[in-house]
Parts: C-alpha cells; sequence; structure tokens
C-alpha cells in the first residue's frame, strides 16, 4: 500500500477575500470557489454575472460537491459544471480528476478504486473527506448529476443515452436523484436540439488568458499526418483528429473538433453521438491536452522573478504546456523525434501511421480530407518485428525502441497511480530500452502531465537559456541550476524559453 503524505487539511477559505472576488467578477478565481447564496438556495461560480448578493447571505465552498451536501442547487445561469477544475498537486485532486472522469462510475466500485490508487478503502475515504469535505461517493455523484446537467442543456442525447453517458446504472436512479437534488425534473432543463442530429457540441471552460493560436501553432509542428491537423473554418482555426476508442468488446470510431469561443472562455468540442457513452473519458483527455486545468496568472506570477521568461510571457500571456490526447501517441512521437528535427519525426510518424494505422472508417470519417487514420494501437505494435518496423526508414536500435515502447504500453505501463512523483515517473519510463533522461521528462511534461518536468538535455532549451553575449551554450547542469527556483511549474518555463527562439 502508498504511504498517504497527503494527510494536511487544504488551507480553509478567506470570506473576506472570496467576497471581494465575488464582487469583482475575477474569472482567476473561477473553479477555486463556489459561493452559496442563502436566500435563493442556489450555488455559483464567482464568475456569475446575477446581480451580487450580500455578504452576509454568503457562504463559500471549495467544491461544488460541498456547496451540494449542503443543500445548495446549481446556478442555471454561470453553469458551476463549466467551471474550470482547481489545478493542485497533490493525491487527492489526482483521484478527485479520476472520479471525475468517471472512475466510480457504472459497476466500478470504492474497492477498484482504491486498489487504483494504492490506498486502502478506508485511508481513501479519509483523504477524500479531509480535503474535500465529503466522501468519495458523493463527489462521484455530483459530478454525475452535473455532467447530466451538462448533457441535457447542451445536446440533443435522450434521456437514456445521458444517463447511462453520466454513469448513471438506470434512468429512474438517475431521474430520482436529479429531482431530489435540484428539485425539478430533468426534462425541465431540455433545450430544443434536433432529434435526429448525429453531432454533440459540448463546451469546456478555462482561465483567460489563453494563448490559443501559439498552441495551435506548437500542435501543428507536431501533428501526426492522417491523424491530426489543424484546420482553418471560416476566419478561424481548429484543432481535428480521428478517435478509436475501446468500449464494452468494440472501438467506438470517429472524430472530434475542438475549437475556441474566445468570448466566452471556453472551447467548443465537436464529436459524434456514439461516443456518448465514453463522453466523459473523452473530454477529461481534451482537458488534458490543452491544459483547461491552468490558473496563468499563478504560473506567470512566478516565473515572471526570470528576466528571459518575464519578456516572454508578456509576449504570449496565457501559454499552456500542450498535452496529448494520448499517451502512447506523445511517447512513440517522442521516440521518433530522438535527435532528429521536428519536421523529421512528424515524416517518420506519418509512415508509421500510413504503415500500421487502421483507416478510416468511411461510414463515420471526418469531413476533413486531412483525416485518414486511426494510429495503431500498442498491442498491435508490440507484435510488429524490428525488420518490419525498420521498414519505414528508421534505424534497427530506433525501431527497437518503438516496439519495446509499444510492450511498455500494452502492459499498462504509462498509466500511473495517482501520487507518483516526477522523479518516480522519470525512473518508470528510463526502463524501456532507448528511452533516456531527455525522453522521459518530455513523455512526463506532456503525455503524464507532470508541470515541473523539464528536459534540460534539449539543445533549444540550452540555446534558449544561454546568454546573448556567451560563446559557449549552457550545458544541462548549468541549466537545471538555473532553472531550480522556477520549480514547480517549469514545463511551463520549457515552453516559455522555446517560444523565446522566435523572437532571438
Amino acid at each position: 500500500m502508498q504511504n498517504v503524505t497527503d494527510t494536511h487539511s487544504p488551507k480553509p477559505l478567506d470570506p473576506d477575500s472570496c467576497y471581494r472576488a465575488l464582487c469583482a467578477k475575477d474569472s482567476r478565481f473561477d473553479g477555486e470557489f463556489f459561493v452559496g447564496v442563502a436566500s435563493t438556495g442556489i450555488y455559483c461560480r464567482p464568475v456569475c454575472r446575477v446581480k451580487t448578493p450580500r455578504a452576509s447571505s454568503c457562504t463559500f465552498y471549495p467544491n461544488a460537491s460541498a456547496a451540494e451536501a449542503a443543500g445548495f442547487r446549481p446556478c442555471l445561469r454561470c453553469r458551476p459544471e463549466l467551471a474550470p477544475y482547481a489545478l493542485q498537486q497533490n493525491l487527492a485532486y489526482a483521484v478527485w480528476q479520476r472520479i471525475a472522469a468517471g472512475a466510480l462510475n457504472g459497476e466500478a466500485t470504492m474497492q477498484d478504486l482504491a486498489q487504483q490508487v494504492g490506498l486502502s478503502t478506508r485511508q481513501l475515504q479519509r483523504l477524500m473527506q479531509q480535503h474535500f469535505g465529503v466522501a468519495p461517493i458523493e463527489l462521484a455523484q455530483t459530478a454525475r448529476l452535473l455532467f447530466a446537467k451538462k448533457l441535457l442543456q447542451e445536446t440533443g442525447l435522450s434521456m437514456t443515452e445521458i444517463a447511462w453517458a453520466s454513469g448513471f446504472g438506470s434512468v429512474r436512479r438517475f431521474n430520482a436523484l436529479f429531482s431530489s437534488r435540484y428539485g425539478m425534473a430533468p426534462g425541465a432543463l431540455r433545450r430544443t436540439r434536433k432529434a435526429d442530429s448525429n453531432l454533440m457540441t459540448l463546451r469546456l471552460a478555462y482561465r483567460a488568458p489563453f494563448a490559443w493560436d501559439t498552441m495551435l501553432d506548437y500542435l501543428r509542428g507536431r501533428a501526426i499526418a492522417g491523424v491530426e491537423a489543424i484546420e482553418q473554418v471560416g476566419a478561424a482555426r481548429c484543432y481535428v483528429r480521428s478517435v478509436r476508442y475501446w468500449h464494452e468488446d468494440k472501438y467506438l470510431e470517429g472524430w472530434l473538433k475542438v475549437s475556441r469561443l474566445e468570448h466566452e472562455q471556453q472551447l467548443e468540442i465537436q464529436l459524434g453521438n456514439q461516443f456518448a457513452p465514453v463522453l466523459m473519458q473523452l473530454l477529461d483527455k481534451i482537458r488534458q491536452q490543452f491544459d483547461l486545468d491552468a490558473n496563468p496568472a499563478v504560473i506567470e506570477q512566478h516565473l515572471n522573478s526570470d528576466a528571459l521568461l518575464a519578456a516572454q510571457i508578456g509576449r504570449t500571456p496565457g501559454l499552456r504546456v500542450p498535452g496529448a490526447f494520448s499517451h502512447f501517441e506523445l511517447a512513440l512521437r517522442a521516440v521518433m523525434g530522438q535527435q532528429i528535427s521536428v519536421a523529421g519525426a512528424s515524416t517518420l510518424t506519418g509512415r508509421l501511421v500510413r504503415q500500421f494505422g487502421t483507416p478510416v472508417n468511411a461510414e463515420v470519417g471526418a469531413p476533413f480530407d486531412s483525416i485518414t487514420h486511426h494510429f495503431p494501437e500498442p498491442e498491435q505494435l508490440a507484435t510488429v518485428s524490428v525488420e518490419q518496423m525498420a521498414q519505414i526508414g528508421i534505424p534497427t536500435t530506433r525501431a527497437a525502441t518503438v516496439l519495446a515502447v509499444a510492450q511498455f504500453a500494452a502492459q499498462d505501463g504509462l498509466n500511473l497511480a495517482p501520487g507518483t512523483s516526477l522523479e518516480q515517473a522519470v525512473t518508470h519510463l528510463k526502463t524501456v530500452r532507448g528511452i533516456g533522461e531527455w525522453t522521459a521528462q518530455y513523455i512526463a511534461m506532456r503525455a503524464l502531465r507532470f508541470p515541473d518536468a523539464f528536459p534540460a538535455g534539449d539543445l533549444g532549451l540550452q540555446k534558449a537559456a544561454t546568454p546573448t553575449n556567451s560563446a559557449k551554450r549552457i550545458s544541462e547542469p548549468e541549466l537545471l541550476k538555473r532553472t531550480s527556483h522556477l520549480s514547480p511549474w517549469r514545463s511551463y518555463a520549457a515552453l516559455l524559453l522555446w517560444q523565446s527562439l522566435n523572437h532571438q
């Protein structure tokens, strides 16, 4: 069993500070707390545009579950389910993110989750109660209800589809809990939608600013040809990709599109109705890929202490760390990028997809010519020989590493338990033959979402950090020493340093 090191309680909310943020409608605190209003029985986000209630009517809660446990209903105007998550680096929040992605839905039990986390059920109960004020089951119930509310207001799914997509065991249970908790039938929130639509359009919020175009440029330069692309749709750019997800003994196939609603501080996601049963998991992947839980104000305040980074923050405020829709895709893309250019790595990965990937089903194919294939599954690549892999134009040693990564992923090696430290993750990744410190740190930064991962062996980072009047490039140990004070946000420092190369 894993030791519970997160035994300290979170810092209590200061009502005066929360009320000032509420009066200012300060988006920096969106998702950091919720306010329950005694006079209405409703809880809101701090950015809610209704008339600010009197301080004496307000009670502040660190999460939506605590507000609902106190008897408050979610606001229909500001919609608490849209709030970005509070990004905190501890075991409790890592477990909560799993719960929010459906870890206790369906037939999953507390014992299952506890085993995944490496705790006893008693330790898990105590940890979540201490940090969130409610039990894990209560957190899961709130997540299901708010997700169902989101689907009612944003999609044309039937009540049965919504009940199952939200993790309820039956429509009857869904209706009963929704009515008892929110004081209305689910149908009362139903918005007019085309009943025969085959697409869902959903929204995910973020904290401004968001350097959207910079992120799309980064993803475009590293896009896997045939699987993902940056497309121009009208006056705006969007991210599109193929999706293939295993669910109940079969693959669900299709595509998704992600675009930005700039003035609403939200991303808009469009994907097919066939993904309704795994919607919680897919939206969690999108949150991770676009780093939607980042709080730019907190991160940039810390990194502004470095003069070079401060200058780049001024040029690209709201810069996020681009994640990955698939851990396996990113891990292979990182291996392909060893000791060659970004463009060269993209070319090789595109060849791998054409050779070993699955063509997109024409019946559910994306309305974009650039999306032609699904990325090969780890189990599929794990059976390929080194000689077959080398035929796409990579050295034999690199081909062996690709196959080793596929075998590692097929054995669930890329899925780490919540609470795993960065050092443990890097050491774990380096057990794969051919993965060194640079590759492990890069995978940890983009796929495993460690905000302090820092691939100091990267020549671009070393070049960016070298003083302009120096004839000798800074070394890896020197770069680690120079950036040690930037912890725990060195992944964001890495992105800023890479971006600064465009202005040298």
